[in-house]
């Protein structure tokens, strides 16, 4: 190991991540640095803030692929000081005794921010992962007995409503530049219609009211067009529609009801739910509409809840009922096969992939309770994201610029 680090050392990185300035250019990690006896690098997290100290140690507890560790025999030392009030210097060590690797400004819209932003350039440096701890999340939160709208880091941090109708909403999805959300909500006339809200202003629009259910919106990779179900033809239907309103096209027409569409990361095909073979499965259809093609996932009677790997267009994340319970299910098309991967108490529902292609949220539903799970993939490793005292939270969705 001493002499994998010396070897480091001599090394340069060609990849500079927004937000960072090098403060010493000699000292570089590259961009991969892989632990070879192990998928998972015991580190140390140092900061002089106890804020900063506690919200990083809780990520990279979290994460999966690194195991805090009090020990000096850790693969590397990240250290994080506070600079400014929207920026923090991040140093990577290794070795015995302690050798810098790289250090590096990293600026951010908060000093909290700023300190995510750095564990994810850590994240980048010693593994070759995009760090996901500076993502965002919107959910739906239940506090006090009103379920409402919120958003706020992933890790809980700097989360505010979003709404105070004191009415259902479902399924928030984030526009892909982070601008604004589509959700349906029951408030104004108890019936589900499509709202939006712009996150800079606040300010919410009606996207879609026709008569019947309108729900399930999905933005393309691209933002330009908006999947969603409208029942107004009296089935719940699939549709498609241009991201400011105009251009609606309809893909299926049958007896059948369908829900949940996912886009594919090129944004020219659709996962969606359908009960056309009598129970819910997976079906993909060309995003300008065709034949339905079922997906042989081979693993329950009930899937449900699709969600489409943004990084590895072969993995689809889905809900499935198994053995009396809901579990979290993913299909590898280049295999053709299915996996459970979600463990643990109650029923694990409602997935999405996080940006790094490597980790789901999920929502663990006990009889008394629902919170936001982080699962690592790889090694099924998994964390909650907040605390029991904080209320019941569900339905994330995940963005990271």
């Amino acid at each position: 190991m001493l002499c994998l680090m010396r070897k480091l050392l001599t090394c340069l990185s060609m990849a500079m991540l927004a937000g960072v300035s090098l403060l010493a250019q000699s000292d570089i990690l590259p961009p991969v640095v892989r632990n070879l006896d192990s998928d998972v690098h015991p580190v140390i997290v140092q900061s002089s803030d106890s804020a900063i100290q506690n919200l990083l140690t809780k990520a990279f507890d979290l994460h999966g692929a690194y195991s805090v560790s009090a020990s000096d025999k850790a693969n590397f030392t990240f250290r994080v000081s506070p600079e400014g009030p929207d920026s923090v210097t991040l140093e990577i060590l290794s070795g015995s005794p302690l050798q810098s690797l790289f250090k590096a400004s990293v600026r951010g819209s908060s000093q909290t921010d700023a300190a995510l932003r750095a564990a994810d350039l850590a994240v980048t440096k010693t593994s070759g992962l995009k760090g996901i701890f500076s993502g965002k999340i919107a959910f739906v939160g239940q506090r006090n007995g009103a379920t409402e709208l919120y958003m706020g880091g992933l890790l809980f941090n700097e989360v505010r409503q979003l709404t105070q109708d004191n009415a259902r909403c479902v399924r928030p999805t984030i526009s892909p530049d982070g601008s604004r959300i589509l959700y349906t909500s029951y408030y104004r006339n108890g019936f589900p219609d499509i709202y939006s809200i712009d996150l800079a202003s606040g300010k919410r629009d009606v996207f879609l009211s026709f008569n019947g259910v309108n729900t399930g919106a999905s933005f393309s990779p691209d933002g330009s067009s908006v999947a969603m179900i409208l029942s107004g033809t009296g089935n719940a239907e699939l549709y498609t529609i241009s991201s400011v309103g105009k251009d609606m096209k309809r893909l299926t027409k049958n007896k059948s009801i369908e829900s949940d569409p996912s886009w594919s990361p090129d944004g020219s095909r659709l996962v969606f739910v359908s009960d056309l073979p009598g129970k819910p499965q997976l079906f993909l259809m060309s995003a300008n509409g065709g034949n339905m093609d079922r997906l042989p996932t081979n693993i329950s009677n009930y899937c449900a809840e699709p969600s489409w790997n943004k990084v590895n267009g072969n993995l689809i994340a889905f809900t499935i009922s198994q053995g009396g319970s809901f579990e979290v299910a993913v299909y590898d098309m280049s295999t053709g096969e299915s996996r459970t991967v979600s463990q643990g108490v109650g029923d694990a529902v409602e997935p999405v992939w996080t940006s790094d292609g490597r980790h789901l949220i999920y929502t663990e539903r006990t009889p008394n309770r629902r919170r936001l799970v982080l699962l690592d993939t790889k090694t099924g490793h998994k964390g909650y994201l907040h605390g029991a005292d904080w209320g019941d939270a569900s339905q994330a969705d995940f963005f990271s610029r």
